[in-house]
């Protein structure tokens, strides 16, 4: 079958065009986003990509056109798609049709963390020898030896028999779908992760996701499996619209005594940084017990890993082996990764891109970078910053850096200086030429700068390791 994909180049589409092609579809797909390293992988799968959205592009019509949801009415090959009445479906759902339905999906969803904790999924369900498929947002820093997870890691999507962890995200599916993307993936294992305001652009408020959260629990089968945080106030209200599936909560901290957290599984912290914990699994039958010792830093972090633990267990995994999969997990790329060390100033890149992954990520590095002065580099990027839906919480989201540059771009449409006001140690920029300035002038040896954004940042990584090492 030839399948045109409209908008390839995005981490989900053009991850499900090489799932496509290695079942043995022709694709190929256009955009108006052309980069690497996306666009490499394709091309090195003989995928041909067009550029922009034009007509002719689907003319000799292809057997089925999968629309992404970056696709609008009045783009031209939108409109030659619906008047010459060539079948079309979403991303999402395509996804569905050819790989979903024959598989156990784990399902990762949540407001953060989502890429990570997928990743850690993966990792886990491959390091145990289960050959589980897999879509990404993210290319987990394989570090191992052996030749058949690095294969499988190799990109941000694999193809897998039995099982498929996909990174369930809550945005539109398409312009004539607007349910989120996980309604479509009907998993048997689901993670909520956690559940905040965000993607101002489609969702009015909170209320309107917890619905689509909702529509994806109808789907989960009695004999499935659920696993969420403990009293996480906006979950627990999403499931007293209804819930037919088992419930695992989890809990993090630092007590010995995990029945006193009432949660089926707990991670008790051996070390602030988060560096080192032990597992606990408590069930009818006794206590499941094991220890993670690896490179990764954050509370945040360690309950991505307990959910991650949890739902390898429910298919089979067994405790001590998930914990010795995380020991060997290095992590994924731009969730705090270190570009560069120039005079001993460590240059991270980090996506956080919402006020709680900003405050998460800077409690992480605090406690794992005891000594250093932190700057926080910040790109308020993402739609639902860009409408100013959370502006209130931004200064105090940075408050634990020592140090805080904001970037305002020119199209940000209300006053980020206005909005950071009097914040001790903030500071609002209209350009990355003065952010480096800034940073090569005030940034000392032993200081850690950590750039925050969901984007490119206009190649302000790189750069600052230049300017830094001039």
């Amino acid at each position: 079958m030839h399948i045109h994909i409209l908008g390839i180049c995005g981490t989900f589409m053009g991850s499900m065009a090489l799932i496509a092609r290695d079942l043995g579809h022709t694709v190929t797909g256009s955009d108006t986003a052309i980069y690497p390293p996306m666009s490499t992988q394709l091309a090195n799968a003989g995928i041909e990509i067009m550029e922009g959205y034009k007509a002719e592009h689907l003319d000799p019509a292809p057997d089925l056109v999968v629309v992404g949801n970056a696709c609008k009415r009045g783009m031209e090959a939108v409109e030659y798609m619906l008047n010459e009445r060539l079948p079309y479906t979403s991303g999402p759902e395509f996804l569905y049709d050819i790989v979903l339905k024959d598989r156990h999906v784990l399902a990762v969803a949540g407001t953060h963390g989502k890429t990570t904790t997928t990743t850690m999924l993966a990792w886990i369900l491959q390091y145990a020898g289960i050959d589980t498929g897999f879509l990404i947002g993210g290319v987990p820093l394989v570090n191992t030896d052996d030749a058949r997870l690095q294969a499988a890691f190799a990109h941000s999507s694999h193809l897998g028999e039995k099982y498929f962890v996909i990174e369930a995200d809550e945005y539109d599916s398409a312009f004539f779908d607007k349910r989120s993307k996980f309604v479509h993936y009907r998993p048997t294992t689901a993670i909520l992760n956690n559940l905040e305001y965000d993607h101002a652009d489609i969702f009015p408020d909170l209320a309107a996701i917890q619905t689509q959260f909702h529509h994806m629990i109808r789907t989960i089968s009695a004999n499935g499996q659920i696993i969420m945080p403990n009293h996480t106030p906006s979950l627990e209200a999403t499931l007293e619209k209804g819930v037919w599936t088992p419930v695992w909560r989890t809990s993090v901290g630092t007590s010995s005594d995990a029945d006193s957290e009432n949660t089926d599984w707990y991670a008790q912290l051996q070390s602030a940084d988060g560096s080192v914990f032990h597992v606990k699994h408590i069930t009818d039958d006794g206590t499941q017990t094991g220890a993670v010792t690896w490179q990764m830093s954050g509370v945040h972090n360690v309950n991505n890993a307990l959910v991650a633990i949890a739902a390898a267990v429910s298919v089979g995994v067994s405790v001590e082996k998930a914990c010795e999969a995380l020991s060997n997990f290095a992590g994924i790329k731009r969730r705090m990764e270190l570009i560069g060390d120039v005079n001993d100033i460590l240059v991270f890149d980090d996506f956080a891109h919402h006020p709680t992954a900003i405050t998460t990520t800077l409690d992480g590095a605090k406690k794992k970078l005891v000594g250093r002065r932190i700057w926080a580099v910040i790109e308020p990027r993402s739609n639902t910053m860009k409408l100013g839906s959370h502006k209130a919480s931004l200064a105090p989201s940075a408050s634990l850096a020592d140090f805080v540059l904001w970037y305002e771009p020119s199209n940000l449409t209300w006053g980020l200086a206005e909005a950071i006001g009097n914040a001790a140690n903030q500071s609002v920029l209209g350009s990355v030429e003065a952010i480096l300035d800034h940073l090569k002038t005030h940034a000392q040896a032993g200081d850690a700068i950590i750039i925050m954004s969901n984007g490119g940042f206009e190649g302000i990584h790189g750069r600052l390791v230049d300017v830094l090492q001039s």
